[in-house]
């Protein structure tokens, strides 16, 4: 019999059942076999930790789809374990002090499928002839026990096998690549800190191929009947990294960026540590997605590398990238930065003035107005500070807080260095009030 347990502390009450307190991570190593076919997934997670408090038990998100058969803790076998309410309950066999460290080994296997949330179906989830994992933002349990909150960034190991005919992408380096029998393993280490909605999973019938002129590597998996389409569409990446190293700063990354596009047709992109994932309808031949192109590498600084401590503050991600968006555009030949801001002005202005963008609300935090009200903020500081002190104010933010999170305080206390006069009064009208300036 599992004992009672204390009501567990809420650490974002936007994802209320989400995160753990009580330990820190410091890293992931993940061992595990995947069958494409029947979409079984089986394996091992070791987790690196150290206790925050006295602690005798401990949880880690785990979709119930997951069945675990062991859990050892510090090389012994837990008192007991069991799952239930998306949590893996963990009770020690002794009480452990704070600052002691973890070493927390879990087996388990399963069929994952998406988690469903607020926002849809969230993980983990089949393609026609591979998978790929979209894990914002609470999709990382979908596949592996883990804190999974945003505040929560460690080093990754991610080893798995698979059947030779596909290729696997993972974040980080991949360190190693091992043909055994018909099965292929890919060992990929993520050293930088990373949130582990940003943890992703991408096997698939894929060719590789490399995108020159950038400072850093940029690479594409995708499958070969699209390559014509994304010569035309992805060619300007480099000159798109070019840019916005220029205005963000240095790449915050060692291994390079990863482009992967699906076999499949997707919704919308998406992003994850190094790598941004498109479907195949963005990739068409038209050069008609690239916003979203820029916006998705612009997340390699904002929201990846220097990201929210809590959702209520994701406008310092999606506001970011979308006006990297408008920047690409001025730069590359299309509307300038000013005429997008001043189109979106005034469709924001017909649109419901009920939105708070410092504190939106969980079932608004994805909703188009966050992003469009976010780069607008942005716009009006650009026009206050003039584009010296705006720029350097970007860069200073992304190597200040380069693999940390932060908090909206955050911004606004660093944006006032670069400013001769009070800026309460712009954060007061952009982040907290609802009706739009």
């Amino acid at each position: 019999m599992i004992p009672k347990e204390v009501a567990p502390a809420v650490i974002d009450p936007y994802l209320p059942k989400n995160g753990n307190a009580g330990y820190r991570v410091s890293r992931y190593e993940l061992e595990l076999e995947y069958r494409v076919a029947i979409n079984r997934l089986s394996g091992s997670a070791t987790i690196t930790a150290v206790t925050l408090m006295e602690l005798q038990q401990l949880t880690l998100d785990l979709s119930n789809a997951l069945t675990v058969s062991k859990v050892s803790v510090n090389g012994k076998p837990a008192a007991q374990f069991s799952c239930r309410g998306g949590k893996l309950h963990i009770r020690l066999v002794s009480k452990l002090a704070a600052g002691v460290a973890l070493s927390i080994v879990v087996r388990y296997g399963g069929s994952p499928r998406p988690l469903q949330s607020l926002w849809g179906d969230v993980g983990f989830e089949e393609l026609t002839n591979g998978v790929l994992v979209a894990g914002q933002p609470n999709g990382a349990a979908s596949w592996f026990p883990c804190n999974d909150h945003p505040s929560a960034k460690a080093a990754y190991r991610i080893q798995i096998s698979t059947e030779s005919r596909y290729r696997v992408i993972a974040n980080g380096k991949l360190v190693a690549r091992r043909v055994r029998a018909s099965q292929t393993v890919w060992t990929y280490e993520q050293p930088e800190p990373t949130s582990t909605y940003l943890v992703t999973l991408q096997i698939g019938m894929y060719g590789m191929m490399r995108l020159a002129g950038a400072p850093v590597l940029i690479q594409a998996a995708l499958p070969q009947r699209l390559r014509r389409d994304f010569e035309h569409d992805f060619t300007r990446q480099p000159e798109m990294m070019n840019l916005f190293v220029e205005l963000f700063g240095p790449y915050p990354l060692a291994n390079g960026y990863t482009v992967v596009v699906t076999d499949d047709p997707l919704e919308i992109p998406l992003e994850a540590q190094g790598i941004s994932i498109f479907g195949a309808n963005h990739c068409d031949g038209t050069r008609a997605h690239e916003r979203f192109i820029a916006h998705e590498l612009a997340h390699q600084w904002f929201g990846n590398s220097v990201t929210a401590r809590r959702w209520c503050d994701i406008w310092l991600h999606e506001g970011f990238a979308c006006y990297a968006e408008w920047l690409w555009s001025e730069y590359s030949g299309g509307p300038s930065a000013d005429e997008l801001a001043r189109g979106h002005h005034e469709q924001l202005r017909e649109q419901p003035q009920d939105l708070l963008l410092a504190d939106p609300g969980p079932r608004d935090m994805f909703d188009d107005r966050v992003y469009k009200r976010g780069a607008l903020t942005l716009h009006a500081l650009r026009g206050l500070l003039g584009d010296e002190k705006f720029f350097a104010l970007l860069k200073d933010w992304t190597t200040r807080y380069r693999h940390a999170t932060v908090v909206t305080d955050d911004f606004t206390g660093l944006a006032a260095n670069y400013s001769s006069k009070p800026l309460r009064p712009l954060w007061d009208a952009w982040l907290y009030s609802t009706e739009v300036p």
